[in-house]
């Protein structure tokens, strides 16, 4: 789209990635039927990270940092922390490469492995790198999660259309008396 050539040649002068493709040239002349030909171009680039983002997991979980390039030819993926190349086989972390995507996976998070990592893609024509962090995520613990609940059961007046803010017990209590009946009878209703 976008190229004319009124002879044997279609120069495309600055080409980029956008243009790799199919191009089709047709010859004719009024002896014979068009012949048509087509030609795939190719265009090589250095790699450009297009996604790469820490990630939050708790201590004793599993947890995968990704890195996306995309190049061509295809970029090699390297991890490091702290300048420190990772290698295939370390203890409770594996690589996984694919031509455009690297998985840094921990199988089970230590405190040790949070921190910085960087992600190099390179190919022929260049490299590139990006920062990426492995943070710790608390789980919330069962008391968390009970006072979670215990609060949400001990304020039925908050909420849109909230008409009152009941401060004392005994007035809560109260209210969630005449409750149940309706409960109970909703209940009886549907079934």
């Amino acid at each position: 789209v976008g190229f004319v050539s009124e002879d044997e040649y279609l120069e495309i002068q600055g080409i980029t990635r956008e243009q790799s493709g199919d191009y089709e040239c047709s010859a004719s002349n009024d002896v014979a039927a068009p012949v048509v030909r087509r030609v795939k171009v190719t265009v090589n680039y250095p790699p450009y990270i297009s996604e790469a983002k820490g990630t939050g997991v708790p201590v004793g979980q599993k947890g995968t940092l990704q890195c996306e390039a995309s190049a061509v030819p295809s970029a090699e993926f390297q991890w490091y922390k702290d300048d420190k190349r990772l290698v295939e086989g370390k203890k409770g972390v594996k690589v996984e490469n694919r031509p455009f995507l690297s998985k840094l996976i921990f199988f089970n998070v230590s405190e040790h492995d949070y921190g910085n990592y960087t992600c190099v893609a390179s190919n022929k024509l260049g490299h590139t790198n990006a920062s990426i962090t492995l943070f710790e995520l608390n789980e919330p613990t069962s008391s968390t999660l009970l006072q979670e609940v215990k609060t949400t059961a001990l304020t039925p007046w908050k909420g849109p259309g909230a008409v009152s803010e009941v401060s004392n017990g005994a007035s809560r209590r109260a209210g969630c008396i005449w409750l149940l009946p309706l409960l109970v009878l909703h209940l009886l209703l549907k079934f």
